[in-house]
């Protein structure tokens, strides 16, 4: 790469997105990779998935080697101009209601939860009286 770099806009990049023609946008700057897509191990099909966007996420996801790094110089063609992509929006949920998935009070509950086993064992405790006394 020469010491003055071209600035390209992302609809310029995105025009160059097919195997005889294949440029990516990775870390601010632009390559073109289309010599390397038949020797690209993950096949071109990953490279060509890339173009029209910043690959930046998806080449560093990856996790490159340094010699992959490195060959990346080779191919560089100029920078992208930062203004044309998208600022990405990061997703805030809808706020949603509270909503309460028990609507009886605490009160019946906790009642409930004293009286039930109470008539379990007195119901135990008459089945066991009545079929004794009648034995």
């Amino acid at each position: 790469m020469g010491s003055e770099t071209k600035a390209f806009t992302l609809s310029q990049v995105s025009e160059h997105n097919h195997s005889k023609d294949c440029w990516l946008v990775i870390g601010g700057k632009v390559y073109d990779v289309t010599k390397f897509l038949e020797d690209h191990p993950g096949g071109d099909e990953v490279l060509l998935s890339a173009t029209g966007k910043d690959a930046t996420d998806d080449f560093e996801d990856v996790g490159h080697s340094t010699s992959a790094r490195a060959m990346m110089d080779e191919m560089c063609v100029g920078e992208i101009d930062t203004s044309t992509i998208p600022s990405r929006t990061k997703y805030t949920p809808p706020i949603q209601p509270h909503y309460n998935q028990d609507k009886t009070s605490e009160f019946v509950i906790k009642l409930l939860q004293f009286l039930v086993p109470l008539i379990i064992l007195g119901v135990a405790v008459g089945i066991r009286f009545y079929t004794k006394s009648s034995a």
